[in-house]
């Protein structure tokens, strides 16, 4: 066939193309070749064909009894159904008693039997049009929306469909026959589509004997029907009331983590990042990690990525998940990206409860104290102590002078981007400890003549810093960061979108806040507003006392003309000093630049 192209010739070819398929007198080869050009036509130029004028027209092809032109018509209405699904809801009853005739009654020309499984491409392209509608079943009153007369044949075809559904996933099993096998688990899984496209809506016997036969084909030896089993069961693990029927299958699934064909572990891996919550969390978690010793590195990063949303997302207590990072720093390194990282330090330091900050200093420090180190490890070392390393200070072996010895041992190791962070941190160490000024000194001397322009600038500027201010405004500059900002999705769960895309089983789990998320957020919440209050309270209280100083200095006698005189030029230059003096405020934003976040 020569390829359709040109819009004045499509739309020039389409009325002729429809006349011909609805047309009585063409043969069913030539109906059948009618409804192929014109999905071609129509996947060329989508809004070809008016859905709802031509809708009566495609349910006069579905009582033709010829399965062959049934097979093309259901190829075109699956084509434009994908543009508008709406316009063709009322050829549901046409197609559920089509697929009721092949799977109830097995009735199906011979030459359409594929290994005595009646038409399995039709059948699979029914069922592949009955997703486009996932409140088909739904058991709420939907005459008053319906305007083709589809809504009294309601309870009639959701009947037959439920008994359609149930069928196949009673009388599907594994063949001796690999092409028979194929073909039954293929309508198989776009009848388990179905059923998670109803969601809540479909019968829940429906979900379970899905749940019941998934799990026995990932237990399977053949590999593409334990990858689809593996597939199919994450997306029905995402309906309610379905985790404790998948967690029953946690210890397939992590056999099939170790399976030969890298898809498998995918899939599983998948799985098992649905299947997870609160309860299993440290389990799989921990599981995981053991894995990724042995995984191949086509999929570690994967892995690394997942199990950190899956450390951060289900925690409760944060410093689990504070030493599963360091694992898969010290597993893993090369494969713990940024924002991996950088979402350790946000949470470390948004969580100043309990005794996070002081547990995450005191075992960074622990982590980098070896001779050799991941890069990785360093740079998280290097911002939480430099935030927090004031904590553990008066621990033994743990002094601000000992925290820059540990640190600066790496130095020679780390590229220029880590170089920068430990030149910040040694700033804020020099401005807490005394002891070491003198050793932080000969560093930023050697550095203001680096080549990177990022380390030069920062080793130039704060040398330069006590020498331009007062020490009250160097304190404020060089005090720990505020909290970092809320979002209502991580760069975690970005990455993992952009992996995955949207409609992943993966993404949709991550975009759901678990139990312990909710609760982190409700304490971070009472604490913040618990610190709106007190500072409520503490600028009532300056106010106060600011009053109280105007008004002894109304009450001044008019003998005291000279004292009052005096007084105000206090004021008048104390105000001026404000004005050219910068204010510290706007120092803590440049520090901010200066440590990349």
């Amino acid at each position: 066939a020569l390829p359709i192209s040109g819009l004045e010739l499509i739309q020039s070819l389409h009325v002729e193309v429809q006349h011909i398929l609805v047309s009585k007198s063409s043969t069913p080869n030539v109906r059948k070749k009618a409804a192929l050009c014109l999905l071609r036509l129509v996947r060329t130029s989508p809004n070809l064909v008016a859905g709802r004028e031509f809708a009566p027209h495609v349910a006069q092809l579905l009582q033709d009894r010829h399965l062959g032109v049934l097979t093309s018509t259901m190829s075109l209405l699956n084509g434009l159904a994908i543009q508008h699904s709406s316009d063709y809801e009322s050829l549901i009853p046409y197609v559920v008693h089509i697929l009721g005739m092949l799977v109830l009654k097995k009735a199906c020309a011979r030459e359409y039997l594929y290994y005595r499984t009646p038409s399995p491409w039709l059948q699979i392209k029914l069922l592949k049009f009955l997703q486009f509608f996932p409140n088909a079943i739904s058991t709420e009153p939907n005459g008053a929306k319906k305007k083709n007369g589809a809504a009294p044949n309601n309870k009639a075809y959701v009947s037959q469909l439920t008994s359609v559904v149930s069928k196949i996933l009673t009388e599907t099993d594994v063949s001796d026959s690999i092409n028979k096998s194929n073909a039954d688990h293929a309508i198989l899984f776009e009848a388990v589509n179905l059923i998670v496209t109803w969601g809540q809506t479909g019968p829940i016997q429906l979900r379970e004997g899905a749940m019941k036969l998934l799990g026995k084909f990932i237990s399977v030896r053949e590999p593409n029907i334990r990858y689809l089993g593996l597939m199919t069961m994450a997306k029905l693990a995402q309906l309610e009331g379905s985790a404790e029927h998948v967690k029953k299958h946690q210890a397939t699934v992590l056999v099939s983590l170790k399976d030969a064909d890298i898809s498998v572990r995918r899939r599983a891996l998948d799985l098992l990042f649905v299947m997870c919550d609160t309860d299993n969390a440290e389990r799989i978690v921990d599981e995981l990690v053991a894995h990724l010793v042995l995984a191949d590195a086509a999929i570690r990063e994967e892995m690394v990525l997942k199990i950190a949303i899956l450390a951060e997302k289900y925690a409760t207590d944060l410093r689990w998940y504070v030493d599963t990072i360091l694992k898969l720093i010290s597993i893993s390194g090369d494969h713990v990206s940024d924002p991996i990282w950088h979402r350790v330090v946000q949470i470390v330091t948004n969580h100043p409860q309990g005794d996070l900050q002081a547990y995450a200093a005191a075992t960074l420090l622990i982590a980098v104290s070896p001779q050799r180190c991941h890069e990785t490890a360093v740079r998280v070392a290097a911002y939480v102590l430099g935030e927090f390393g004031f904590l553990i200070a008066e621990r033994p072996g743990m002094s601000g002078e000992e925290q820059f010895r540990i640190l600066h041992h790496h130095w020679h190791n780390c590229n220029a981007q880590t170089r920068a962070i430990l030149v910040s941190t040694y700033a804020k160490l020099a401005n807490l400890y005394e002891e070491c000024r003198p050793l932080v000194a000969p560093v930023f001397a050697r550095c203001k003549n680096s080549v990177d322009v990022e380390i030069q600038q920062r080793s130039a500027e704060y040398s330069a810093m006590r020498e331009a201010f007062d020490p009250e405004a160097v304190e404020d500059l060089l005090r720990e960061m505020p909290p970092f900002e809320d979002r209502r999705q991580s760069a975690l769960e970005m990455r993992l979108r952009e992996r995955e895309g949207e409609g992943s089983a993966t993404v949709v789990k991550a975009a759901r806040p678990s139990a312990a998320e909710q609760r982190r957020a409700a304490q971070n919440a009472a604490a913040a507003r618990a610190a709106e209050e007190a500072a409520a309270m503490t600028a009532a209280e300056q106010e106060q006392a600011q009053h109280q100083q105007n008004g002894d200095l109304h009450a001044v006698d008019e003998d005291s003309d000279g004292k009052l005189l005096v007084r105000l030029e206090q004021i008048c230059y104390v105000v001026i000093s404000c004005i050219f003096i910068p204010h510290p405020a706007a120092h803590h934003q440049r520090m901010m630049f200066l440590i990349p976040f």
